[in-house]
């Protein structure tokens, strides 16, 4: 079985959201993408402590697109340092993993 990912990057605004979206999904690097918006985020930045609200993006693929992931949100996002987390999924149901297998790399 493919190993696959759930990545999670926060993004300051709707359009930069939308943005990431549309590329990942457009280059096939991603099956799902879920957007939650009003995530209220507390962090150090610069020797500040920061508060903002974001919206959180939920990527679902498999981990060999993890790279051209990370670089593709890195030639979009406006943060200087994004937050791009890649969890393990290691267990999800096997048609929805074949799934995204079809949608991102071509298994039919």
């Amino acid at each position: 079985m493919t190993p696959y990912l759930l990545i999670l990057c926060n993004c300051p605004d709707d359009s930069s959201a939308q943005r990431i979206t549309e590329s990942l999904l457009s280059q096939q690097l991603v099956a799902c993408i879920n957007r939650l918006p009003d995530i209220r985020s507390s962090y150090r930045w610069q020797g500040q402590i920061e508060h903002s609200v974001e919206i959180q993006l939920q990527l679902k693929a498999p981990a060999v697109n993890f790279t051209a992931i990370e670089q593709a949100i890195l030639a979009i996002h406006p943060y200087t340092v994004p937050e791009i987390i890649a969890l393990p999924l290691t267990r999800l149901h096997a048609p929805y993993g074949q799934w995204i297998n079809e949608v991102t790399l071509g298994d039919h």
